[in-house]
């Protein structure tokens, strides 16, 4: 992988991390259904008039809307709006590279390297450190909720790989964007009534931040680089990337919302770091030393 594209990784890590704290801003004042709502329209808008739509059909794009939009962030937001703390939910996210890995070789015959194994089996440990703490206090509903949007992240995965390496990944986040609001609205509306719709104009300025971060640079800064990278490489070697997401996730909650980090999820994500090297560079690394 070239350092431009390394960079971009991490600069999509960086935005991920964040996000879990603007998430946390914005349930607090407004409801999951309609923060999702409200970031997708922002994605969309005005981006849509300005984009032309993918080459790729509406199957594609309707199916990645609903994967990435939809399911997954309709759990997570409400996860973390029923008391899913950010740090631990930007963890508990992180099971979608194994659930992606396992998808990728069932759907698209991607076969990983023994290697990739290992460093995914080192951060899988690292994962488990981190949350070993945690798991017996976490509430099992959120638990589960998160859970499940970790597997709709990695189905969203497999959409966009599907749509291949010749599509403008950046216009196919944007359009993908369409879907999601009216059934989030229409959620919104049928589950908590019209109250919070009414009280958007009375939110405060954190929450309107959230809300244009989460818009702007999570979706379509973060999963339009996302969806650059998966376009350009397989799929088991792009989503170990996210491995690294609970790592800021953890510091970001600690220094924005005051939740500490003990040396278990220090030690942790240390764990994940490691084999997401492992991961990255180890087959590199192993080729030049069988031509040494």
């Amino acid at each position: 992988m070239p350092l431009r594209d390394l960079f971009l990784a991490l600069g999509v890590v960086l935005l991920w991390g964040l996000n879990f704290v603007a998430i946390k801003w914005g349930v607090d004042e407004i409801s999951p259904y309609l923060l999702t709502a409200l970031r997708y329209i922002g994605c969309a808008l005005p981006a849509i008039f300005f984009v032309r739509r993918p080459n790729v059909s509406w199957g594609l794009l309707i199916a990645y809307g609903m994967s990435v939009g939809v399911l997954q962030f309709s759990f997570l937001f409400s996860a973390i709006g029923l008391g899913m703390p950010a740090g631990l939910a930007s963890m508990v996210m992180q099971m979608q590279v194994f659930f992606t890995l396992g998808l990728a070789a069932l759907l698209l015959g991607e076969r990983p390297t023994p290697l990739r194994l290992l460093g995914a089996g080192i951060a899988l440990i690292g994962l488990c450190t981190i949350g070993a703490e945690h798991i017996g206090g976490a509430v099992l509903v959120p638990l589960l909720m998160t859970l499940l949007a970790a597997f709709f992240w990695s189905v969203s995965n497999i959409v966009t790989k599907r749509a291949g390496n010749q599509v403008d990944m950046f216009a196919f986040v944007i359009w993908g964007s369409l879907v999601p609001p009216l059934p989030m609205l229409a959620l919104s509306l049928l589950l908590e009534g019209p109250g919070p719709l009414l009280a958007l104009p009375f939110v405060s300025p954190q929450a309107i931040f959230s809300v244009l971060f989460i818009a702007y640079g999570s979706t379509l800064l973060g999963y339009g680089g996302w969806a650059v990278l998966l376009g350009r490489y397989p799929a088991n070697l792009v989503a170990p990337f996210a491995l690294l997401v609970p790592v800021v996730g953890f510091a970001a909650a600690f220094v924005l919302l005051g939740e500490a980090v003990s040396p278990l999820e220090m030690a942790g994500s240390l764990l994940i770091f490691f084999g997401l090297l492992l991961n990255v560079f180890g087959p590199r690394l192993l080729a030049r030393l069988r031509l040494a």
